[in-house]
């Protein structure tokens, strides 16, 4: 069942940092949806409330595009989220259409990352596990499109490996990536999400 949205189709304008923030949200927990009988897609922003920094720094960032302010919502298991939606917007639906397919996401073949992306991505779903080891939890991605990811980090000088998560894969950096990384990200990394950043490379 659909999320009741109210209707917005107002025309927006993405900046470059807007373009790229939503690119690595899109790798990472939020979504793109086109509802039923509507043309354009709008973009859903959902984290825990323990998150509330993050979630207020993402809707500061798209505010523009957005009608009304992030709200809190009880889920399961005493779960509360705290989210904002955007606009419907003719540019989003070219994100969508690159991003997805039967409702699915996918990585698209032409995938371009910048330092922003890479840390809003590294936000969502990046994690550690040791004091030298950090991975994104790509999971929710087919090994094909993990390949994909692989290529795009390199562009940005990061050496990834396929990690096996149970039943599933993940990205894990090389080690000898882990300064080049910390290097792109900690200028980009909000303060409530610095601990993510606390690995020794």
């Amino acid at each position: 069942m659909y999320t009741q949205y109210n209707i917005d189709n107002t025309v927006g304008s993405l900046t470059q940092f807007q373009k790229s923030l939503i690119t690595g949200t899109i790798l990472g927990d939020g979504y793109l949806r086109i509802l039923p009988r509507s043309k354009n897609a709008l973009l859903e922003i959902n984290h825990s409330f323990t998150q509330k920094e993050y979630v207020d720094w993402k809707f500061t960032s798209l505010k523009n595009l957005v009608k009304s302010l992030p709200k809190t919502r009880k889920g399961s298991q005493k779960r509360v989220a705290y989210r904002f939606y955007t606009k419907q917007l003719s540019e989003l639906s070219e994100i969508y259409n690159s991003f997805y397919r039967d409702k699915k996401k996918i990585v698209p073949d032409n995938l371009s990352l910048d330092a922003v992306s890479l840390a809003v991505w590294y936000m969502d779903d990046g994690s550690r596990c040791s004091n030298s080891d950090a991975y994104l939890n790509t999971q929710q991605f087919s090994v094909e499109d993990q390949k994909k990811l692989i290529l795009a980090l390199k562009k940005l000088g990061l050496e990834t490996r396929l990690n096996k998560d149970k039943n599933y894969f993940r990205l894990r950096f090389v080690k000898s990536s882990l300064p080049k990384l910390k290097n792109l990200l900690e200028k980009q990394i909000i303060p409530s999400m610095q601990y993510k950043l606390s690995f020794t490379p």
